[in-house]
């Protein structure tokens, strides 16, 4: 739907897990109480969207848990969806009033649905209970475009991303700081760290490579221990014939993913809570 208009933001909490607070805005020139959020700029992430609105608008800076069920309402006579997930602020700017938000609240979350103006807020703290609201990201990233298989001459592990997935490689690179993942695994082919390397190009961090993550060395057993292994935050790169079968060996869900695209497993307990995927 081409007019369909895309906004992104989240629900901003710390403190402890099993009270925490949330983050509420006022923006006078609705004269409504509501949750951070923007509308996405051309081009841009819808992740990095709603990074980006939050720290705009509250000063925060926050790593993404959870995503929550999307919004849609009707805006000058325009369907609009907003993304929303699950968000603790790990650092503070300081908030700022301005013209868009003149105040923010940090409340308990019983508090914060009372306060808010619009029922489709509130149903977002409802949700918030669902799962657990700290968990770990395991991000698996397929490899971006790197042109025709059959059109390649030599081997076809060193065969690059083509101009499209250095973009997409390039706009992922964007995405990821939501997770801060700490670690960075990639098979050893080309395609694969050169996916990886503009996200780690930006943070300094070493992109380790696995033949376990290669499509010839692949391993139904050994593949996904290894990466179910992975305690600390860590995106993972590889292969459309590898990923499925590593998601459903690590989630039990079916998950396939285009060229350039991502999942995000939510670990928490030793379980993951939540599967999501998506574009760059």
């Amino acid at each position: 739907m081409t007019d369909l208009l895309r906004a992104a933001g989240a629900v901003v909490w710390r403190g402890d897990e099993s009270s925490p607070e949330v983050a509420v805005i006022h923006r006078p020139n609705y004269d409504d109480w509501t949750l951070p959020k923007g509308k996405m700029k051309s081009g841009e992430h819808v992740i990095a969207a709603g990074l980006r609105e939050v720290r705009e608008e509250t000063g925060l800076t926050v790593l993404l848990g959870r995503a929550l069920p999307p919004v849609h309402y009707m805006s000058a006579g325009r369907l609009k969806r907003v993304d929303y997930w699950v968000a603790r602020a790990v650092a503070d700017d300081g908030f700022e009033p301005g013209e868009e938000v003149d105040e923010l609240r940090w409340l308990p979350v019983a508090e914060a649905r009372r306060l808010l103006t619009y029922e489709w807020d509130a149903g977002l703290l409802r949700a918030l209970g669902a799962a657990p609201l700290a968990t770990v990201p395991l991000l698996l990233v397929r490899h971006g475009s790197a042109g025709s298989r059959s059109e390649w001459q030599g081997d076809d592990a060193a065969r690059p991303l083509d101009t499209y997935g250095l973009s997409q490689a390039a706009n992922l690179a964007t995405a990821l700081p939501a997770y801060r993942p700490e670690l960075l695994l990639s098979s050893p082919s080309t395609r694969c760290v050169q996916t990886l390397e503009p996200y780690a190009g930006g943070t300094g961090a070493e992109i380790r490579t696995e033949p376990l993550l290669s499509e010839e060395s692949q391993d139904p057993e050994k593949t996904p221990a290894l990466v179910g292994s992975l305690s600390a935050p860590a995106a993972v790169c590889s292969h459309g014939k590898v990923l499925p079968g590593l998601i459903e060996a690590l989630s039990g869900k079916d998950v396939h993913l285009r060229k350039g695209s991502f999942g995000v497993l939510h670990r928490a307990g030793g379980r993951v809570v939540s599967v999501e995927r998506y574009p760059t």
